[in-house]
């Protein structure tokens, strides 16, 4: 198990976990702090950029607000090393113009790398979008220490359950929008790896949607576990709905308190849950778990979040 991890720590690209810190849905700003990232290749182009500047008129999404035509002509000969472009990453937002009263964000992150080849305009949208966070100028502070919580416990009279969710990814593998069918069967093998070793309260098993009898399907539906195959435009545009089901699937622990989708929306979602409105356990246990992975398999972490729709 702890060999899955050795080959990501010790591969050229010097990769690690990353930590996504909110809803996997929504952008919550770029908090990395790693070594310089160097662009691809240009994209070779025939028609100017001019000419291939997308008609966002009526786009109503944070993508549209930003993109001038001056930054389209300077990002638009770019990609990542992996080969991701600024076109891949505004698709979902110039395909889906939004709503009038609901702004969207408009754009995905295919990669790391994203955040920094297309830094002009990925921080003023993350920026507009968390309300005035700076991803040039500001760190957001990750907290795992539950003993600093001294309450939550909610009236069960209005509280049914509780629950503390993150996204977490593996860094040198593309994020869902742009990865292979080889990355995202690593991204699964890597975790469920690391999720066997856990012990204790943490122990459980992983059921491939593939592969998982209609026995475990039906009792992952009445669980309220299983996840359904992403139908939302934003996300079909963006790509995360590629080659479903393969490499998709959830672990959970045998008591049923923590759960991790894999390759849903980000690489991994992880959930500490329970019925009733004790907030302080829930969230002791999700702080336990995170902690258990990193520190048990010796992984290094940095903060990171991607920009999902």
């Amino acid at each position: 198990m702890a060999n899955s991890f050795t080959r990501i720590l010790s591969s050229k690209r010097n990769v690690g976990i990353l930590s996504l810190v909110g809803a996997g849905s929504l952008t919550a700003g770029f908090l990395l702090k790693r070594e310089h990232v160097t662009a691809g290749a240009n994209v070779r182009r025939v028609y100017p950029a001019s000419a291939e500047y997308p008609d966002l008129r009526k786009h109503n999404n944070c993508m549209a607000s930003h993109l001038t035509p001056a930054i389209y002509a300077k990002l638009v000969d770019k990609a990542t090393p992996n080969g991701y472009t600024l076109d891949e990453a505004i698709q979902t937002g110039v395909d889906n113009p939004g709503h009038p009263f609901i702004k969207t964000v408009g754009m995905v992150a295919g990669d790391e790398e994203s955040y920094e080849v297309f830094a002009d305009l990925l921080n003023p949208v993350i920026k507009e979008r968390h309300n005035g966070y700076d991803p040039e100028t500001m760190t957001h502070p990750t907290d795992l220490d539950s003993s600093k919580l001294t309450s939550g416990q909610f009236d069960e009279r209005y509280v049914l359950s509780s629950r503390v969710r993150t996204g977490r990814s593996i860094r040198g593998l593309s994020l869902p929008p742009a990865c292979t069918r080889a990355e995202r069967r690593e991204v699964e093998r890597v975790v469920v790896d690391a999720l066997a070793g856990l012990k204790g309260d943490l122990a459980g098993k992983y059921y491939s949607l593939t592969n998982m009898t209609e026995q475990e399907q039906q009792q992952l539906i009445d669980d309220h576990f299983l996840f359904d195959k992403p139908v939302s435009p934003l996300l079909t545009c963006s790509g995360m709905a590629r080659d479903w089901p393969d490499a998709r699937g959830i672990w959970h622990n045998n008591t049923k308190t923590f759960l991790i989708w894999i390759n849903e929306e980000d690489h991994t979602r992880v959930i500490s849950m329970e019925k009733g409105g004790n907030m302080k356990r829930v969230f002791d246990r999700f702080c336990a778990g995170l902690k258990e992975v990193h520190t048990f398999r010796g992984l290094k972490h940095t903060t990171h979040t991607p920009t999902h729709k």
